[in-house]
Formats: C-alpha cells, sequence, structure tokens
C-alpha cells in the first residue's frame, strides 16, 4: 500500500479459545486473508477483558484465564476488505468485527512469501 492511500482497519474480536475445524480461530483468519492477498493482518492478545457473556478474562494470578481476549486487525482498501467481510462474518461464531476508516501513513518494507 502507498502513503496516502485511504484504506479501511477490520478488527475482530475473539477468544483465543476460539476454534475453526479444530484450528484455533485468529490463525484460520489470518491465514485466510493472506491466502486472499489482503495488505497485512496482526493478532494482539488481551491481558484482560470481556464480550456479550461479561465473563472476566484476565492474565491476573489470582483469576487465570485460558481463554484471553484476541484483536486481529486487518488493513487494506475498502474493495479488498469488502471482498473478504462477509467471508470472516460467516466463519466467526462468537465474536465482534468492526471497521473504521484510516489513511495509511507509512508503508516500509518488502513483500515476502
Amino acid at each position: 500500500m502507498k502513503e496516502g492511500t485511504d484504506a479501511i482497519l477490520l478488527r475482530i474480536y475473539v477468544g483465543e479459545e476460539a476454534e475453526h475445524e479444530g484450528k484455533p480461530l485468529y490463525r484460520h483468519i489470518v491465514e485466510l486473508v493472506r491466502k486472499e492477498g489482503i495488505a497485512g493482518a496482526t493478532v494482539l492478545r488481551g491481558v484482560s477483558g470481556y464480550g456479550v457473556s461479561s465473563r472476566l478474562r484476565t492474565t491476573s494470578i489470582l483469576r487465570l484465564s485460558t481463554d484471553l481476549p484476541l484483536i486481529i486487525e486487518i488493513v487494506d482498501t475498502a474493495e479488498a476488505i469488502g471482498r473478504i467481510r462477509l467471508l470472516l462474518a460467516s466463519i466467526l461464531t462468537a465474536g465482534l468485527i468492526t471497521e473504521e476508516h484510516v489513511q495509511v501513513v507509512a508503508c516500509c518494507g518488502k513483500r515476502e512469501d
């Protein structure tokens, strides 16, 4: 992506234990969007959080959870995100997807396969 490009930041909020066809959901999503040629994806692991169930998930030693919150961030053009949005929604059985308009400020490095 070029500097100054208008883009979409898609955020997918899931639990660490979420799976798709026996594979961690976050890994499935990252592999899927990479295969679809999306510009970039990153998985962030939260130290604490809760979702629609209001069940607290935390790294606190007193309430250690094995299902920590994860955020998968995906960035690309509106057209590219539009191609994968419904596909992602169809594999998400629990969680949340949000999107916001962003502008690429810098894009450095080269593509590695």
